[in-house]
């Protein structure tokens, strides 16, 4: 069967004005689609086929070296846009567990929107920044292209369970934001789903 485009579970301009409807109807039927038919297309009849992206590509060095690139950013594109559109929504509040922990390890939220920000646009070029939980410490960290911390240090530089996502690449953002991605990277604060990073953070479970 292959991987599929997920459906999002909101309209194209709900995220609006912070994400707008053109930007995000492309960047989910256009972007993400073709990251999942090149991934598809790589793996069909493969006996990597059938396992769920976000374990895919925690096994990226068992793959064939001839494919193993091409893979790490065609699924790591799937699964970090997929990641993406679930973290997503307007007016959320950070409460619970997770609060406690970013106050905890940041000062307050401030403090952590700050530094989160300091990382996205110290990026060069395409990427991401996260928020990432491993052995319940938290830190923020970011990777190049289409690399996901599951990925481990070895391949993508860090390593932690993603908490909260943030597309780096400029066709999240240049429709609306052109080349100002510290008025993107600040506007994100409006649309994550704190109750999903919170579910996440608690079951440490990234997908």
């Amino acid at each position: 069967m292959g991987y599929s485009l997920p459906q999002l579970s909101y309209s194209y301009d709900a995220l609006e004005p912070f994400i707008d409807k053109q930007t995000m109807e492309i960047h989910h039927i256009k972007h993400h689609q073709t990251y999942i038919n090149n991934t598809n297309s790589i793996l069909e009849g493969s006996e990597f086929s059938s396992l769920p992206v976000n374990i895919l590509i925690t096994k990226l060095n068992k793959l064939p070296v001839k494919i193993r690139e091409t893979i790490r950013n065609n699924a790591g594109g799937h699964a970090n846009h997929s990641f993406f559109w679930k973290g997503l929504k307007i007016n959320t509040i950070l409460k619970g567990n997770l609060k406690i922990a970013i106050e905890n390890t940041f000062g307050n939220l401030l403090i952590f929107q700050k530094e989160f920000e300091k990382v996205a646009l110290s990026r060069f070029g395409s990427g991401w920044a996260w928020l990432i939980n491993k052995d319940n410490n938290l830190s923020i960290v970011s990777t190049a292209n289409q690399d996901n911390p599951l990925m481990g240090n070895a391949i993508a530089g860090v390593d932690g369970n993603p908490i909260i996502g943030l597309d780096l690449w400029e066709h999240a953002y240049y429709l609306k934001y052109q080349n100002r991605r510290i008025d993107y990277v600040k506007a994100f604060w409006n649309v994550v789903d704190w109750n999903k990073a919170t579910e996440r953070f608690e079951s440490n479970q990234n997908y």
